[in-house]
C-alpha cells in the first residue's frame, strides 16, 4: 500500500465531510452538553479542586458514548455511499488499490470520530489540571479512547463494504455497537440472576431485660435469644462477568488507572466503576453461614472485609482481552469490506456500479 495515495483518499474524504453544515452543528451541539455538563460537576461537587477529577471521568465517558452513538452514522455508508452515488467507481480506476480505498476510508472516519475529542479537549485540560489527575491516568485513558474510537469507525466502514445498502450497514454497525455494550450488560445481568447459589444464615443474637429509669445498660447481662435459621439466593456474577471483556466502556475502565481516598472512597468515577467491574470477579459467600451474638456482644470481634485496593490488587484485568476482541472483530470487517469491494468482483448486488 502507498502512504501518499492513503493520504490523498483521506484528504479527499474529509474535505467532503468538511463541507457538511450539519458536522459543525453536531461538533456545536456537543460542545455546549459538554459545558452543561461541566458547570453541573461544579454545582454538585462545589470545590473545583475536588471535582476536577469526578469532571473528567465523566468528560471521557461521556465523549466515549458520543462517539459510539455517532461514529456507525458517520462510517457506515463510507463505501457503499459512494457506489449509490457512482464516486466509488472513478476511484477505483485509478491507481488506488482496494486496500488503499478501504483503509482510506476507515483512517477518515476514525479522524472525524476523533473531532469530538478534540472539541472536549478544552474541558478535559481543564478539569485534568483543576483536578490535578494523575498523568498517567490521563495518558492512559485517552489511548484507550483513541483505540476505541477506531474500533467503531472500522465497524462502520467494515459493514459498508460488506452490505450494499447504507441503510442495512449503519442499522448493523448500531446493531454491533447496542450488542458490545447493551448486550454484554444485560447478559451480565440475567447471566448472574439465572445462575444463583443457595446461602442458609443461621444466627442468635443477645436478649436484654427492660431497664428501669435511670439504668444502664449491662452488655454483659443478657440471655440468649433463639437460633434463626433462613436461606436464600444469591447471584454468581463471578461466573459471568467475563462477558463484560468487550464492553467499550469496561475496558476503559480496567485499563485506566485509579486510586482510592484514605477511607477507600473512589476518588473519580473511573476507581467507582473499577471497584463495581472488580467485585463482580469475586466468589459470594454460599453455603451454611453462622453468627453467634450471644458470643460477641460487645460487637468487636467482627472481621473486616477486603479494601478497595485490595479488591482490584486481587482480581484479574481483562481489558486487554476485551480490546483484541474488538480488534479481530473491527479487523475482521475490514477484510470483509475489501474482499466485497475489490474488483473484477465476480458477483455483486442488482444496480452496483464498479469500475
Amino acid at each position: 500500500m502507498s502512504p501518499a495515495r492513503i493520504t490523498t483518499l483521506v484528504n479527499l474524504e474529509l474535505r467532503q465531510r468538511l463541507r457538511n453544515v450539519a458536522w459543525y452543528v453536531l461538533l456545536g451541539i456537543f460542545a455546549v452538553l459538554l459545558l452543561g455538563m461541566t458547570v453541573l460537576s461544579l454545582a454538585v461537587f462545589g470545590d473545583l479542586q475536588q471535582s476536577g477529577s469526578w469532571m473528567y471521568s465523566i468528560i471521557v465517558y461521556f465523549v466515549l458514548l458520543l462517539a459510539l452513538l455517532v461514529s456507525p452514522t458517520l462510517s457506515g455508508n463510507a463505501i457503499n455511499g459512494d457506489r449509490d452515488a457512482a464516486t466509488l467507481a472513478p476511484i477505483q480506476v485509478t491507481l488506488a488499490t482496494t486496500a488503499e480505498i478501504v483503509a482510506a476510508k476507515f483512517v477518515a472516519a476514525w479522524i472525524t470520530g476523533l473531532a469530538f475529542l478534540i472539541v472536549a479537549a478544552p474541558f478535559l485540560i481543564f478539569a485534568g489540571v483543576v483536578g490535578a489527575v494523575a498523568p498517567v491516568q490521563v495518558l492512559v485513558s485517552l489511548l484507550v479512547l483513541l483505540v476505541e474510537v477506531g474500533v467503531v469507525a472500522a465497524i462502520g466502514v467494515g459493514f459498508s463494504g460488506i452490505l450494499a445498502r447504507p441503510l442495512f450497514s449503519v442499522a448493523a454497525s448500531y446493531l454491533t455497537i447496542a450488542a458490545l455494550t447493551v448486550g454484554t450488560g444485560i447478559a451480565f445481568g440475567l447471566g448472574g440472576a439465572a445462575v444463583t447459589a443457595e446461602v442458609t444464615n443461621i444466627s442468635r443474637y443477645p436478649v436484654y431485660e427492660e431497664l428501669a429509669p435511670n439504668e444502664e445498660l449491662d452488655v454483659n447481662n443478657f440471655t440468649c435469644g433463639p437460633w434463626e435459621t433462613y436461606t436464600y439466593e444469591v447471584p454468581r456474577y463471578d461466573l459471568v462477568w467475563g462477558v463484560l471483556a468487550a464492553n467499550p466502556f469496561a475496558v476503559l475502565t480496567d485499563a485506566t488507572p485509579v486510586s482510592f481516598g484514605e477511607y477507600g472512597q473512589p476518588d473519580d468515577f473511573f476507581a467507582g466503576a473499577k471497584l463495581l467491574l472488580r467485585q463482580s470477579q469475586i466468589t459470594p459467600d454460599m453455603g451454611e453461614q453462622r453468627y453467634d451474638g450471644c458470643a460477641d456482644p460487645n460487637g468487636m470481634n467482627y472481621v473486616e472485609g477486603p479494601t478497595p485496593d485490595d479488591v482490584v490488587a486481587s482480581t484479574a484485568p481483562s481489558w486487554f482481552v476485551g480490546l483484541a476482541l474488538q480488534l479481530v472483530l473491527a479487523g475482521g470487517l475490514l477484510v470483509g469490506a475489501w474482499a466485497r469491494t475489490k474488483t473484477p468482483a465476480k458477483r455483486l448486488p442488482p444496480g452496483t456500479r464498479v469500475a
